[in-house]
């Protein structure tokens, strides 16, 4: 092993880098020159091309490793995977291929972060465990979760017939019926979608109306295949290994079953972004602004994936601003030595 490769322990396992460790106060200290806040499609691929550049990054994972396609049963839009793959699996590909150039990979989770203002200043990062690492440069791909309704039924299917992207897992259900569960844009637009693919679409909307742009709503209203189930509620997901119906509660106490084959939730997506909050400028949902590729308003603090995608929230796009995060961190860095 070289001089400049240290081993580090994290959460029980030995991880290799190529940082400097100290103890400042008590506490722990690491310097780094690209850290990576979290391990989805965008982390694992910024990790991939930072190591290409020999940037030797240290990347995160956070308590869900592989983000929201670990959820996810089967993935059959990925570039390279002609048959499909699960989720998982491809994930687990994407942190291999990270580690085989040299990523150091470890379970963790970010605490807080003291962000500095200036061109060249070190970033401190509070990893759990009272870990601080002192970063030249950050991305942060730490996604967004899905929004829920909270029921224990939910939490028992989902991925058996409950998902929260129709661009997804829409193709799975096609000639079948299927529900999808919001008023707004985004449930308006699942719903079109869908209606092209599925025999019905059944629209669940907590109130009389939709929340919806008018041009969406027109579509909803007038696509024949989709119905309108207003001042309704599910109560209950129906199936014991998979969806087979909902149960419906309507605003005047009357319940209703319906039989189908798969539900859509679509009330909205919370960027995990918290841990910067006040620090790097976000839209008024969470998600962090950026410009000019992934810069955000902190020099050397960039931003990859859904954390700062509100719109196309797919695992293509999240890798390929992984991509874009790497390049842009390692200009900024040489643009220091400039």
């Amino acid at each position: 092993m070289s001089d400049s490769v240290k081993q580090f322990s994290f959460g029980g396992v030995s991880t290799q880098g190529s940082s400097d460790s100290k103890k400042v106060d008590g506490e722990s200290v690491e310097r780094v020159k690209v850290l990576i806040i979290g391990s989805g499609p965008a982390g694992y691929t910024a990790g991939i091309y930072a190591s290409r550049a020999d940037l030797k990054p240290v990347l995160y994972t956070g308590m869900e490793m592989g983000g929201q396609l670990t959820t996810t049963t089967e993935v059959e839009n990925f570039p390279g995977y002609p048959d499909g793959i699960d989720g998982p699996s491809m994930m687990e590909d994407l942190k291999k291929q990270a580690e085989r150039f040299g990523t150091d990979i470890r379970f963790g989770i970010v605490k807080s972060a003291e962000l500095s203002t200036e061109k060249g200043g070190i970033h401190k990062i509070e990893v759990d465990g009272g870990k601080i690492i002192e970063a030249e440069t950050v991305i942060i791909s730490t996604g967004a979760s899905a929004k829920y309704l909270g029921l224990e039924s939910e939490t028992r299917l989902r991925g058996y017939g409950i998902s929260a992207c129709a661009t997804c897992d829409g193709f799975f259900y096609k000639g079948k019926d299927v529900a999808v569960v919001g008023g707004g844009d985004t449930a308006a637009e699942e719903a079109t979608y869908l209606s092209k693919l599925c025999n019905k679409v059944t629209l669940v909307v907590r109130r009389d109306e939709l929340r919806a742009s008018k041009v969406m709503q027109a579509r909803v209203l007038n696509t024949e295949n989709i119905e309108v189930k207003w001042d309704s509620q599910i109560e209950e997901f129906l199936g014991e290994n998979g969806v087979d119906g909902i149960r419906l509660v309507k605003k005047s106490g009357e319940k209703e079953d319906v039989k189908l084959d798969g539900v859509f939730i679509a009330i909205g997506h919370k960027p995990n972004s918290d841990f910067v909050k006040g620090q790097v400028d976000m839209d008024e949902t969470g998600f962090i602004n950026t410009t000019d590729g992934t810069k955000t308003n902190v020099p050397g603090v960039f931003a990859a994936g859904d954390v700062q995608d509100s719109k196309y929230r797919q695992g293509i796009t999240a890798a390929g601003t992984g991509a874009m995060a790497a390049i842009d961190a390692e200009h900024y860095l040489a643009s220091l030595e400039d």
